[in-house]
């Protein structure tokens, strides 16, 4: 791509009225893919509604089910911001079209360093933990009801040791207590949140406070009846039973 092409398009990923991207019902999140060239870890952007919705039917014809969801100009740079918390580093205009283009996320928005943040604040975030998490549930429910291939057990080994090194947010109550969730089966976790924007998903009312949590030290905040932890409830929903706690 041409400098000016990256100008121009960079500009425009800036300035448009709104822009299209495709969320996969799996994670409530946007779909996320690995380019098999690049290995780019990138979302799928479109200019025109209709061009984000012939892509989402290509993919739902693969099982991978998504949909269209409308970005406006007002809320861009919180939803490009947000891509630095999935691990996103890459974003692909108009796939599927003559006019396909990529564009690296760290060119179009550029972050403080965590050394930049004002005195007391520390930023959470475990993106290497929540792509992988992505990729494992997307893969997941596109073949629900089957037995767990090699890749995905791969993915899940992959997330327990990202998972062990992460520092995290944890839900506590105005009681001081820790809120708990029920499974399928009727076991007990203990929500657990790999950013802050994640813990605002649960948090919409304003009955929590944050605490932060290193990963070694989350066994001794879990209730007698917990089996272990689910990440990001309402975005990944991955739950990982805990040593001790079957």
């Amino acid at each position: 791509m041409s400098a000016d092409m990256k100008t121009v398009t960079l500009e425009r990923l800036r300035t448009s009225g709104a822009v299209f991207v495709l969320l996969s019902d799996s994670t409530r999140l946007p779909y996320v893919e690995c380019d098999p060239g690049t290995f780019d870890d990138q979302i799928l952007l479109f200019y025109e509604e209709e061009d984000a919705k012939r892509a989402a039917a290509g993919l739902v014809r693969d099982k991978t089910v998504v949909r269209v969801a409308r970005i406006e100009n007002k809320n861009f740079l919180s939803f490009y911001t947000s891509l630095f918390t999935l691990g996103v580093n890459c974003i692909v205009i108009d796939d599927g079209t003559a006019r396909r283009v990529s564009v690296q996320l760290n060119e179009l928005i550029r972050r403080e360093g965590p050394d930049k943040l004002p005195k007391g604040q520390v930023r959470v975030e475990n993106p290497e933990l929540h792509l992988t998490a992505i990729y494992f549930v997307q893969e997941l429910r596109k073949n629900q009801g089957q037995k767990m291939t090699e890749e995905l057990k791969e993915l899940y080994e992959e997330m327990l040791a990202h998972f062990g090194k992460g520092r995290y947010i944890v839900a506590v109550g105005q009681d001081q207590g820790i809120p708990a969730l029920k499974g399928k089966e009727g076991q007990v976790y203990q929500p657990l949140f790999t950013d802050f924007l994640e813990f605002q998903k649960f948090n919409r009312e304003n009955l929590f406070r944050a605490m932060v949590v290193e990963a070694d030290k989350i066994t001794k905040l879990l209730s007698k009846e917990s089996s272990g932890v689910v990440i990001n409830p309402l975005g990944v929903n991955v739950q990982f039973k805990l040593a001790g706690r079957e």
